[in-house]
């Protein structure tokens, strides 16, 4: 059995890494020249450095990229869960957003989203994933989290996919190092036997002196099964009736006659529910299993809850052509020009280096005996003096013409062909341009902004598969629990009570395992910078309108940081006007107060030697309520 696993695994690995080599070798290149600046052919460097000639590399594409990747920081996405079927709702959606929100801070998802970006505008793809583990080191108690791939080479992924996320993902591996000790301690009966997938010498592989490499290996694999509407509207799967049915007649129901069989127990629950099989239909199903292995055995294996492969890839510019997907980095294009640039600002370097070492005009004899040791130096040392023998003319250097204007133009010429085709101009960069109106300016840098944004929406993309990961797996990791902790829209901790193993618990319990939820992704500022904006707004409109303050103050002060804001906040809550109160919930409603029998407000007593206040309902000249005023 294990050895079929390491031969069908092996055969998916060779698959993947002949069809993704193309993209790898490209991708691994982008990456050294923009990020480790190996912008000039090894040949011609070496060549320059031998001949003493300068060999600079001025690298402008880190600025491009960080204005991509920086930008989607600012702009983070936020994960939205909502019902899309009979047997979920609205309340229990918001709490599984909140726990993905949970999620996503207490794995540090954001360092994950952002590296997978850089990766993708840089390389061509990047990816994150999704894992399950112990919540802490004392508690059986598991969590998801989202975990960052540091290095998009270590996953090699299903070539026949045609689906832009990984859903479709029948398989995928998950390569990383252990040294021999790591592995001994961690697999004691296993032999330290590296995994090396069958890579080719010319292919992009993972081979590294002293270490043992592991691969993840993911496998998707798909199975029938029938789906059966009962005659009250419910769907249910065939294979599960037998467990609803032990449940309903466990609950005391009905008794049983003896031992019967799943399929007697089955028509036993029909007939005592009052049901009966509308309507059957055969449907496929997908199951998850995670393995790791090296090169000759399944070290660990085990079922993923989910029914896809939780590993979000975050691809660059996709373009398929003879049915091959190759995946373009933002600076795939504006290499050659940052490499003219380079050999441009080398060359009048140059020029201007060798201006001094111009050659003397000196006539013949004019050089005084013992005096040519002086003058070999000239273009090289700083001399006091040069002396000329009596009775010549004097010495004189050629005169410097300056760097070629063809040059400096040629220079100007790679740099903003780098902008060109990149779709990134100065504005954008933060550079004085021709633009002088701050319209304009926002002009050129939504330009900018609208050229990349393909980018950081297939970010948005992954993260909306991530978050449809979460969905799947949250009911079998979370619904044993009693409580969970979940994150507000404004990242306010809150605790949501669950009905645990109980399907029918009522009476404020939420359950994760019933109804089915979807999931949307809405991009924009973060919340502490909503909060920011918020809080410049509200400022301007009291300064607009000063007698707004009074009724603002609390509003205001909700999106104020500062330790009490909360306590003064709800103090100024109560010098709103009672209208206000009522319609915001802080007050009870007029009927309310009736209702409930709160006592109306009562008047203060009077001092000694004043008159007490007149009766409610009094007349005009204090006469009761039951009384007419005198004529």
């Amino acid at each position: 059995m294990a050895d079929d696993i390491i031969k069908t695994a092996l055969e998916q690995f060779r698959e993947s890494q002949d069809g993704s080599d193309y993209n790898r070798v490209a991708a691994q290149d982008d990456i050294r020249f923009a990020r480790m600046s190996d912008q000039w052919p090894r040949k011609v460097r070496e060549q320059r450095i031998a001949e003493g000639r300068p060999c600079l590399t001025i690298n402008k594409l880190p600025s491009f990229i960080r204005q991509v990747v920086n930008d989607a920081r600012q702009n983070k996405p936020g994960i939205g869960v909502h019902p899309v079927d009979s047997g979920a709702d609205v309340a229990t959606a918001e709490v599984i957003g909140g726990l993905v929100r949970s999620i996503e801070r207490g794995s540090n998802a954001e360092i994950a989203y952002d590296t997978a970006i850089d990766h993708a505008v840089t390389g061509g793809f990047g990816f994150f994933r999704i894992g399950i583990d112990y919540a802490h080191d004392e508690t059986f108690d598991m969590e998801c989290q989202i975990q960052r791939v540091p290095n998009p080479l270590m996953v090699h992924w299903d070539i026949s996919s045609t689906e832009f996320d990984a859903s479709d993902w029948t398989y995928a591996f998950v390569s990383d190092f252990l040294s021999e000790d790591q592995f001994r301690a961690r697999y004691p009966k296993a032999d330290p036997v590296s995994w090396e997938g069958g890579l080719n010498e010319d292919a992009v592989n993972w081979t590294e002196e002293s270490k043992l490499r592991l691969a993840e290996y993911w496998l998707r694999t798909e199975e029938s099964r029938n789906l059966i509407m009962l005659s009250n509207g419910d769907t249910v799967r065939e294979d599960m009736l037998p467990k609803m049915a032990a449940e309903f007649f466990a609950a005391g129901a009905f008794e049983l006659g003896g031992m019967v069989d799943d399929e007697q127990l089955v028509r036993n629950f029909l007939s005592a529910a009052g049901l009966h099989q509308r309507a059957i239909r055969e449907v496929r199903a997908h199951k998850v299993k995670r393995r790791i292995i090296n090169g000759q055995e399944v070290l660990e294996e085990e079922d993923w809850p989910g029914a896809t492969i939780p590993i979000c890839p975050v691809w660059g510019d996709e373009v398929i052509i003879d049915g091959k997907r190759h995946f373009l980095s933002m600076i795939r294009d504006a290499k050659d020009p940052q490499t003219m640039f380079n050999f441009w600002r080398s060359a009048t370097t140059e020029l201007v280096a060798l201006a001094p070492r111009a050659p003397w005009l000196i006539e013949e004899g004019a050089i005084p005996k013992g005096q040519q040791g002086v003058w070999r130096t000239a273009n090289t040392r700083s001399h006091a003096y040069l002396p000329y023998a009596k009775g010549h003319n004097m010495p004189k250097r050629e005169t410097f013409a300056g760097v070629p204007a063809g040059a400096l133009q040629e220079s100007l010429n790679a740099n903003d062909d780098m902008k060109s085709i990149l779709g990134i101009y100065d504005a954008s960069l933060g550079a004085r341009s021709n633009e002088t109106s701050g319209r304009a300016i926002l002009a050129r840098q939504r330009e900018s902004d609208v050229s990349n944004f393909h980018f950081i929406d297939n970010l948005n993309r992954a993260i909306r598969y991530a978050g449809r990961c979460l969905v799947d797996i949250i009911p079998a990791v979370y619904s044993t629990r009693s409580s969970i902790r979940i994150l507000g829209e404004d990242m306010k901790d809150k605790v949501a009570r669950l009905a645990g193993d109980n399907p029918d618990a009522e009476g404020g319990l939420y359950n994760l395992a019933v109804g089915k939820y979807d999931v949307t992704v809405r991009s924009g500022p973060s919340y502490s910078t909503q909060r920011e904006e918020t809080r410049e707004t509200l400022i301007e409109i009291m300064r607009a309108v000063p007698d707004s303050a009074a009724l603002l103050g609390d509003v205001l002060l909700d999106h104020m940081d500062f330790v009490g804001a909360d306590k003064v906040s709800k103090r100024l809550q109560l010098l709103l006007p009672l209208r206000i109160q009522q319609a915001e919930g802080i007050a009870p409603p007029p009927q309310t107060q009736q209702a409930g029998g709160i006592a109306p407000p009562q008047p203060m007593p009077a001092e000694p030697g004043m008159p007490g206040p007149a009766p409610q309902n009094a007349g005009l000249f204090g006469g009761g309520p039951d009384e007419e005023a005198p004529l």
